[in-house]
């Protein structure tokens, strides 16, 4: 949170609690045209952090890695381009029926091999020179800034939502409980965010004569007009910032942390996995999937009673149906397995046949 809300000037005036500096670090990556996004690489300082029990980190929106400083090291790199890169390139290509050859623009990162060229016969690298990334680079400008941005505007609606549907929760409360999962769904939304307009128009330093014309094309929203907006959610959160505390919060994502910063979020997060209760593996159960369905047939019908518009809304009722197929084709295979098993059990559980009645003791038969 921005240092003048009140939440963050009182978890700094906390006794013997220090202010939180859990940090991770994003790689995002897109080519000149904008129409090929790169999942975004996560490093964060945990490997398996409780709030992704019983969730398959392979289907993650994003690509998951890390380590004790959540730094993107020369080895997390090296995966990154030979198991993500290269074979999402590839598919791009092979979708547009062009050749398998690429050019990868890089600022001079310590992450960032030096050898790279070297690792795959189609694929070309080529550094920037050093202390450019600010003036050249094309994810240095505006689409990270963008980024950040919306990801912020992001996380504030996320925290209006839950309030809103919740009125005993409090803002702190909510904060809180705000973990690495619910940051990695936001990430993905702001992600998808970034306009095609935004990543081509990035090289526009770099290589002008790659940057389009896109008439027709919904204009993204420059950082400014998102930071009103952040602004205006903010009040109803009753945090009460200005445009000036929303740009110094993106501003200091960049920093790094001290050693004795690092030190001290390590032994934060021991202390948090230890007091942490063990959350409940996930897993899809017909009365979980049977509940879901009834909330969303509620939820439809209520928009069905207060809009007009009958075309328009069986329009959307069909697109959300066609979402959640998958459910739908779950909660029924479940419910007919479960069905079978009934059955089965029913068939090697019955009931013995009695045995034929004693005889009355002094009768012969």
């Amino acid at each position: 949170m921005p240092n003048r809300t009140y939440l963050s000037k009182e978890e700094k005036s906390a006794p013997g609690h220090k202010a939180g500096k859990e940090r991770l670090t994003l790689l995002f990556g897109a080519n000149a045209s904008g129409d090929l996004k790169l999942k975004p690489l996560l490093v964060y300082l945990a490997e398996n952090p409780r709030a992704f029990k019983g969730i398959f980190k392979s289907q993650l929106p994003v690509i998951w890695k890390s380590n004790k400083k959540a730094w993107v090291t020369l080895m997390v790199f090296e995966d990154w381009f030979n198991d993500h890169f290269v074979p999402a390139v590839e598919r791009y290509l092979t979708s547009k029926g062009l050749p398998f050859k690429a050019l990868l623009v890089l600022d001079n990162a310590p992450g960032h091999p030096s050898n790279l060229s070297d690792m795959h016969p189609n694929v070309k690298v080529v550094y920037l020179p050093p202390n450019t990334t600010s003036l050249i680079q094309p994810m240095d400008q505006g689409v990270i800034a963008n980024f950040k941005a919306y990801y912020l505007r992001r996380t504030i609606r996320f925290a209006l939502r839950a309030i809103e549907a919740n009125k005993e929760l409090t803002l702190k409360q909510f904060w809180k409980g705000y973990n690495i999962a619910d940051a990695v769904k936001n990430i993905a939304s702001a992600w998808d965010e970034v306009k095609t307009t935004t990543l081509n128009g990035a090289w526009r330093k770099l290589c002008p004569q790659f940057v389009h014309s896109f008439e027709g094309f919904d204009q993204a929203e420059d950082v400014e007009t998102v930071t009103r907006k952040i602004v205006g959610l903010s009040k109803r959160l009753q945090l009460d910032l200005e445009p000036d505390d929303v740009t110094e919060l993106l501003a200091s994502h960049g920093e790094e942390l001290s050693a004795e910063d690092l030190l001290e979020l390590e032994q934060q997060m021991i202390e948090e996995e230890e007091a942490a209760p063990e959350p409940k593996p996930r897993s899809l159960t017909v009365k979980g999937l049977s509940e879901g369905f009834t909330h969303l047939e509620r939820a439809l019908a209520s928009f069905e009673a207060e809009d007009p518009n009958v075309s328009r809304f069986d329009k959307i009722k069909r697109g959300i149906m066609d979402l959640v197929t998958f459910y739908k084709e779950t909660l029924k295979e479940k419910q007919t397995k479960r069905s079978v098993q009934s059955r089965l059990d029913t068939f090697f559980h019955k009931s013995p046949v009695p045995p034929p009645p004693t005889p009355s003791p002094g009768k012969e038969f």
